[in-house]
């Protein structure tokens, strides 16, 4: 069976070597180099090459997806994604919000208020590489936040500032018709209006408990969770009735792990590097909107 796929490859600066390792590597594998094409900007060059595989199953493009990791160079990743998913007519694209469309720990920056920034930031690294649970691990931090009066919450958000390239990624699938959702372990308070802001079609994240204008070191409800977003991918496509084959998810840490492997494509953005090892592609640089490149939006 011949399936096409699109091998997109991305870095500050594309060097010929790197790039004729990639060729060496797709053709390696069996592919066959249909077309090539160069783009991109000021900040990041993108390489584009239209591939036809012999195995366009799951495990082979996996297979091609391997060589083509195991050949790559410092500076330039390269994701393969399957021609379907970028002529997609609408597509859901589903992105964390910590580390991923902000810069930020929204966690650490509260924290920083309580004078326990340090500490809480440990946690977060460890629950990020999956050696704590998630659920508890938030509990624990949040717990730190009692007391603190809630106008710390509209000072946190000042600080926060998008990731570089997000809102231009976000316009650009809307323009193009597509769905943009978000789905955080981070709290409501602080990512309601910059949903608002940026349009996004659905948003969710944890709801910090306010009680007489001070924060309880508690949140309202189920935490959202590595499963739940998972979860809310899968209903928000279904909702819009987009196959799940033609979802992109982007995330960071180990809480975004399934669903990342649940979307068609799953994109580890600056992650850990559990995360980067199962994930289907992966950014190395702060460019959120190198993923419209992976699209093909």
């Amino acid at each position: 069976m011949t399936s096409n796929v699109t091998a997109v490859s991305y870095g500050p600066k594309l060097t010929a070597s790197g790039l004729d390792k990639l060729r060496s590597a797709l053709t390696g594998s069996g592919a066959t180099l249909q077309s090539e094409s160069r783009g991109g900007d000021s900040r990041f060059e993108v390489h584009t090459a239209e591939v036809a595989v012999a195995d366009g199953t799951d495990a082979g493009i996996s297979a091609l997806r391997r060589a083509v990791a195991e050949a790559a160079q410092d500076g330039l990743d390269t994701a393969i994604v399957p021609a379907g998913l970028r002529a997609a007519p609408r597509k859901l694209l589903i992105m964390d919000v910590d580390s991923t469309l902000i810069q930020q720990e929204v966690i650490e920056l509260l924290a920083a208020y309580a004078g326990k920034r340090e500490e809480v930031a440990a946690v977060t690294e460890a629950a990020m590489r999956g050696e704590l649970d998630f659920a508890q691990s938030l509990h624990a931090r949040v717990a730190v936040l009692a007391g603190l009066p809630a106008a710390v919450i509209d000072s946190v958000r000042a600080e926060v500032k998008l990731s570089e390239g997000a809102a231009e990624l976000v316009a650009a699938f809307k323009a193009a018709g597509h769905v943009v959702a978000v789905v955080s372990g981070g709290f409501n308070q602080i990512l309601g209006p910059i949903a608002e802001d940026l349009g996004l079609d659905y948003w969710l994240a944890n709801e910090l408990e306010i009680v007489d204008g001070a924060l309880t070191g508690k949140v309202l409800g189920a935490v959202i969770d590595r499963a739940a977003k998972e979860k809310y991918l899968r209903e928000w496509a279904a909702a819009e009735g987009i196959a799940m084959e033609h979802t992109i998810a982007v995330g960071d840490g180990a809480n975004d792990l399934d669903m990342l492997g649940a979307a068609g494509m799953g994109v580890a953005f600056n992650a850990k590097p559990a995360v980067r090892a199962v994930a289907d592609s992966a950014i190395n640089m702060p460019y959120l909107d190198a993923v419209r490149h992976i699209a093909g939006v």
